[in-house]
């Protein structure tokens, strides 16, 4: 019996939630949720868009001056670009756990800008580098600059949203990536034709512009940012009240304070790991997509102003691709068959990349690799999110997968080594994905495993959702936690 309790699942607030009256109890019809989340959408969703396009915009733009002359001008032959791809994700992995925790522990409002005026900072000081040791000492303090906000701005989301609304919400503003891959392109191919001006090289402005636009946007969020639904100041009293009952249903009253058994209780936990493989297994093919399409549509046989404009189409698509994944996610209220399914669409596409030399072909696979690839992201971090009770172990959680997820962007960074067919790189890709889907499949039936101990042990003692507050401490163990499938 003890060990059903401690097995441990997410819940779907539809499946138990049999709130008993009390003093606290707010009636909300579908259509008031439907225009609560709405409002909650038009004051949140623009703006962490934004701030996470200027994320990887900054992180990305390597790539851009790549090809707009950097590898040159800055003598990066061998791996020396690949060393200075890779060098971001080492600090940027390191400190997500305790820029999540700091996160919990100061107001969003205040951390989030923070540390994007850093990395604004940094962005724009890279138009002084013109060596590859300035480019890896500037590599090093913009993965450490940016390491909060992709997990911050995932939990944040977390604390505005129930689980089962979260996952379109988060490719919404996961599709800020793919609109940065596209606007990159383009902003790279203006932004190079400056070269010379002030004694800087076109690619040198890149970085310079987008740093300074970074920090312009950074000071804007220490006013604009909201921190939580109950001080959030574009509310009503009792749309307040609305969102904090939502949020605690769908928390099931489990712990929001900070305790350091929280922490533990994440970092313990085997299906952090299962996830964390999953997430690795996605992340890696979609850093390699934005730090290496570039140089593949180069390649193919396009100029390098040529290749800076076909970068567009293939991460417009996948941004359409994302938002609509999300959208079904949600709809179905299902997770690792919508990552499955994209995973074996970005695998026929790399398969046409291995196989297929013809320019043509080759775009075109790199077109459906887009599609395939970025909507996993966004559907991934809701099912991560999803497996954990608790404000502070999902914040942990979250860290956690993102964190040592991005490690794995040291292997994109290195597996892009053979031109003009990149045999080896498009190869480990498929390995990666092939991981995500066994992973995947693996998840889905310990999960349904576990809800169907968990419903037959709760009806066996007579536990319903009136007994909650017995469990607020165990979080993912509560036998009235349940999974996402």
């Amino acid at each position: 019996m003890s060990a059903i309790i401690t097995e441990k699942a997410s819940y779907e607030v539809e499946d138990v939630r049999v709130p008993s009256p009390t003093k606290e109890h707010v009636e909300i019809t579908d259509v008031e949720r439907a225009r609560i989340l709405r409002k909650l959408d038009v004051h949140l969703l623009p703006f962490v868009s934004l701030l996470y396009l200027l994320s990887f915009l900054d992180r990305a733009n390597i790539g851009n001056a790549k090809i707009a002359g950097m590898a040159k001008d800055a003598d990066l032959t061998g791996f020396r670009y690949n060393t200075i791809a890779a060098v971001f994700f080492i600090p940027y992995a390191l400190a997500e756990v305790p820029s999540n925790i700091a996160l919990k522990l100061i107001r969003p409002s205040r951390w989030i800008p923070s540390i994007m005026l850093a990395w604004g900072l940094v962005m724009t000081l890279m138009c002084l580098c013109n060596t590859y040791n300035d480019l890896i000492i500037a590599r090093i303090f913009l993965g450490l600059a940016e390491a909060g906000l992709f997990p911050g701005i995932t939990f944040y989301l977390s604390v505005w949203y129930r689980r089962r609304d979260v996952a379109a919400r988060v490719a919404i503003f996961f599709s800020a990536a793919t609109i940065a891959g596209a606007f990159g392109g383009l902003l790279a191919f203006v932004i190079e034709k400056m070269e010379g001006i002030g004694g800087l090289h076109g690619w040198q402005w890149i970085f310079c512009l987008e740093g300074l636009a970074t920090m312009l946007v950074a000071f804007a969020s220490y006013f604009y940012m909201h921190d939580y639904p109950e001080t959030a100041g574009f509310l009503t009293e009792p749309e307040r009240a609305q969102i904090v009952y939502m949020m605690k249903e769908d928390s099931q009253d489990l712990a929001t304070h900070y305790d350091r058994k929280f922490v533990w209780q994440a970092m313990r936990d085997y299906q952090t790991y299962v996830q964390i493989g999953i997430y690795m297994g996605l992340l890696i093919p979609v850093y390699a997509f934005a730090l290496f399409t570039p140089t593949i549509v180069q390649e193919l046989g396009f100029t390098a102003a040529e290749a800076q404009l076909l970068t567009i189409p293939p991460f417009v698509c996948g941004c359409i691709a994302t938002i609509l994944a999300g959208f079904l996610s949600d709809k179905y209220n299902m997770r690792g068959p919508f990552i499955v399914g994209s995973c074996v669409v970005a695998l026929v596409a790399y398969i046409v990349l291995y196989t297929q030399s013809a320019p043509g072909v080759g775009y075109a696979g790199a077109v459906l690799a887009a599609v395939g690839l970025y909507p996993t992201i966004a559907v991934d971090l809701a099912w991560a999110g999803s497996i954990a009770g608790g404000d502070t172990r999902k914040g942990v959680v979250i860290a956690l997968v993102i964190g040592l997820g991005n490690l794995g962007g040291i292997c994109s960074s290195f597996i892009y080594i053979t031109p003009p067919h990149f045999h080896i790189g498009h190869g480990t890709i498929m390995g990666w994905l092939s991981l995500s889907i066994i992973l995947s499949c693996f998840a889905m039936w310990d999960y349904n495993r576990i809800n169907k101990k968990r419903d037959a042990y709760c009806a066996r003692e007579g536990i319903d959702a009136s007994q909650r507050a017995q469990f607020r401490d165990m979080g993912s163990e509560s036998p009235l936690f349940r999974y996402t499938i």
